[in-house]
This record gives C-alpha cells, sequence and structure tokens, in this order.
C-alpha cells in the first residue's frame, strides 16, 4: 500500500491529518468521526474494518488516565505502614471487600464481586515501568509503545492487531475518541471514533437517496491515489461494515444499567460493537480524572470514592449487557504510574511509582491477589513510592498469550516476561 508523507512531519502531521479528516467530514461521508487511519511518523495508511466471518476473542484495554491510586484501588491493609503513612486517606480495613491477611477491594467494587466471587475479577499488585517516570505524557507514551529504546512509532497493540494481517486482520479500535491513542498507534490500520452512532453515512432513511449519494461518492473517489482518496473509500466502506452495528439494540440489554458520563457511554458503545461481531478483537477505551493530588477524599464522599464506584458500576453493567458473550470478552485496566504511599498536605497523593492492574471477564483466574508484594516499610520505597516487583508487560505478555495465542516476542519486542499467573493456559 502506498503512502504519503507530508514535508514537515516532526512540525505539521497531526495538522495535516486534522485538515484531512474535517474535509472528509465537510463532504459527509461520516458523521463526526476521524478517519479510519493509521500514523507511522507522518505516513498515512486506510483500510475498512473488516470482520474476521468469524467470533472470536476480544481484548479491551482501560486506560486510567492521570495516574490512578492502585494503593486506594486495591488496599494493602495488612501492611502496616500504609495506614501510617495515610492517617486521613487510608481507607478502613473494615470496609474492605474480598478481604485476605494482606490485601482487600476498595468498597466502592460492590458491583463487581460477583465476578470476584465467581473467579473472573483478580487484581495485580506492584506493577509499572522498569524505571520510575512520573510525567504523565511520558510515562504513558513508555507504556503504550512498550518497546523501550525502539525509535519505532508503533504501539503494543498495534503490533498486535498486525500479526496476522496478511491473512485474516485483526482490527483495533478506540471508542470515545477520534484520536488514535500511542497503543494503537503505528504500521497496521485501525480505527479511532468519538461515539459509535457516528459511524454511518447520512440519508439512509431514504434508500433511493441513500444509493445515489453513495454511487456518486464511490465514483468520486474511485481512481484517486492520494491519502485523501484512500481515506474516502476507506469511510465509505466504514459505513456499510457499521450499519451492522446499528443494527444491534441502541439500549443495554440484560437489564444492564449503565452510569451516566463518558465512561458508561463508551462501554455501552464497546458492548454493541462486540455484540455486532464485525471484527472487532482489540478496543481501547480511556477513562480520565485519575490524578488527584487534592480531594481524595474518604469511603463516603471524595474524588477517589467517585472514580471507583463510577468504574465498578460501568464494568458491572458492560459485563450484565454482553451476557453470554461475556465469555469472549477480556477487560485489563492500566494506568502510567502509581502514587505516593504518603498523603500530601492538601489531602491528595502525588505522582508515584508502582500501581495495581485489574483484570475481569474470559480468562482470567480471578478471586485473588497477584503479583509479588514489595512491602511499604522503611528500606522498602523507591523514593517514597512503591516499588515495582512486576513489569506490566508481563501481565499483558499472559494475556494476549492466552487469549489470541499471540507471539510475545513480537508485541513486546526484546521483552522476556516474567509468570504472573493471572491467566488461565490457553
Amino acid at each position: 500500500m502506498t503512502t504519503t508523507r507530508h514535508p514537515n512531519p516532526a512540525a505539521s502531521c497531526c495538522d495535516f491529518d486534522r485538515s484531512r479528516r474535517n474535509f472528509l467530514r465537510n463532504l459527509g461521508l461520516l458523521a463526526g468521526v476521524g478517519v479510519i487511519t493509521s500514523t507511522t511518523g507522518a505516513s498515512f495508511m486506510q483500510a475498512a474494518f473488516a470482520s474476521t466471518g468469524a467470533a472470536s476473542n476480544v481484548l479491551l484495554v482501560l486506560s486510567l488516565r492521570g495516574g490512578a491510586d492502585g494503593l486506594s484501588l486495591v488496599v494493602p491493609h495488612g501492611d502496616i505502614a500504609y495506614a501510617a503513612a495515610r492517617p486521613k486517606l487510608a481507607v478502613p480495613s473494615s470496609t474492605l471487600l474480598a478481604r485476605d491477611a494482606m490485601f482487600g477491594l476498595h468498597p466502592k467494587f460492590a458491583p463487581l464481586m460477583p465476578m470476584w466471587t465467581a473467579g473472573s475479577f483478580a487484581a495485580v499488585n506492584a506493577v509499572g515501568l522498569a524505571a520510575p517516570n512520573r510525567s504523565h505524557f511520558a510515562a504513558m507514551e513508555a507504556i503504550e509503545d512498550a518497546d523501550a529504546g525502539s525509535v519505532e512509532r508503533r504501539g503494543w497493540l498495534n503490533r498486535l492487531v498486525g500479526l496476522d494481517l496478511d491473512e485474516s486482520p485483526v482490527e483495533g479500535a478506540q471508542i470515545g475518541s477520534a484520536i488514535v491513542p500511542t497503543s494503537l498507534y503505528g504500521a497496521s490500520p485501525v480505527l479511532a471514533m468519538a461515539d459509535i452512532d457516528d459511524m454511518s453515512l447520512p440519508g439512509r432513511d431514504s434508500p433511493t437517496g441513500y444509493a445515489r449519494r453513495v454511487a456518486s461518492l464511490t465514483e468520486a473517489w474511485a481512481e484517486d491515489s492520494t491519502s485523501l482518496g484512500r481515506g474516502a473509500r476507506a469511510a465509505l466502506d466504514m459505513s456499510d461494515v457499521f450499519a451492522d452495528v446499528a443494527g444491534q439494540p441502541s439500549e443495554p440489554l440484560n437489564g444492564a444499567v449503565y452510569p451516566g458520563g463518558d465512561l458508561g457511554k463508551s462501554l455501552g458503545d464497546a458492548a454493541r460493537l462486540v455484540r455486532a461481531d464485525i471484527g472487532a478483537e482489540v478496543i481501547t477505551v480511556d477513562a480520565g480524572a485519575w490524578d488527584m493530588h487534592v480531594g481524595v477524599g474518604g469511603v463516603d464522599a471524595g474524588l477517589l470514592t467517585t472514580a471507583v464506584e463510577e468504574l465498578a458500576l460501568a464494568l458491572n453493567a458492560f459485563f450484565t449487557d454482553l451476557g453470554p458473550l461475556g465469555s469472549r470478552v477480556t477487560v485489563v485496566t492500566i494506568s502510567e504510574f502509581g502514587r505516593r504511599v504518603a498523603e500530601n498536605a492538601n489531602n491528595g497523593l502525588d505522582h508515584g511509582w508502582g500501581n495495581v492492574m485489574l483484570l475481569l471477564g474470559a480468562g482470567v483466574r480471578g478471586g485473588r491477589y497477584h503479583g509479588t508484594w514489595p512491602g511499604l516499610g522503611d528500606g522498602k520505597l523507591v523514593e517514597g513510592d512503591l516499588a515495582v516487583t512486576n513489569d506490566y508487560r508481563s501481565v499483558l505478555a499472559e494475556v494476549v498469550s492466552s487469549r489470541f495465542g499471540a507471539d510475545v516476542s513480537k508485541v513486546f519486542p526484546g521483552f522476556r516476561p516474567t509468570p504472573i499467573g493471572a491467566m488461565a493456559a490457553a
């Protein structure tokens, strides 16, 4: 496939891509959605979101943007240094769910307790990058690229979806934003959409006029070999593919009730995409506002409690909505870093290092806490932070290996995973 290179990629490739998307949008090809595109530097490639023709496993990566406090999500109440470091913000041991001698879940995870009890919800403690990085942008880019030292700008999920592209393309989609995240960025074609209902060509309610519009646009762009032409043809193809999604019920099934807000909306769209079975195997969703330097609060009120409750309610609704299809779907949460062990003077938590990852759904060895725990006592912390004893790539490697049979060395080049035991063997 040919590519188009912008004359000054370092300075203006994003502006060029934005102008192209706006032009297509003005043509009426898609109602408010980013063009189906994959970018490497300033090179642009487009492709339709093709169906594999058969139901397959799905990985949903839920990014907790801002640096979620893993020590509040999965509380190490059995480590006496925890409560000592957080005289105001420590989650009381008596309120914890699924409590064992060392750990317990934040009480607002109550909606997910049936999954924990059923063995399809687990946590991995003390995970993160190999070295501390407390910059939001740099840490998230490093985590999502997952190929330290490489000059190639390609995310780990893009490498994953590209593994069998020549035979049966495995497609990746970002839901909730028309901007492709670093994890999906790269040579293999992917999709980013703000709203699943935007993936349509206007006028379907008038079949005759719609057919004329499609025919006219198809003819207009058929011979255009530029990136704009390829994007236009891809958009037309996408409008047909997503007709299957439009045919799915827009309301949640099985009595599922999503919380209001962006996360509930995005996970509801993700459930519709899974039900449509048009070939989505990797879905990414962002959950923001985890950067809590102030106002963390307690178990009854505060920013942290509100965020955990929304997260739990949205995930519960997602799996309820899917019903039996949930047996195909695995959810993993990831965040750029954890928070400091000690609370700050503003009833908040500053940027840290070690964190927690949550895994839910198919293939998860749940109802337990995984990972080597380094401790929070004297001499155990790294510059005031929870140490990382479990590389986050080891967790992801187990997921992609067990659910997709992927060659881990191609998804995480140069990395040798350490067994975590959070996923059942393929």
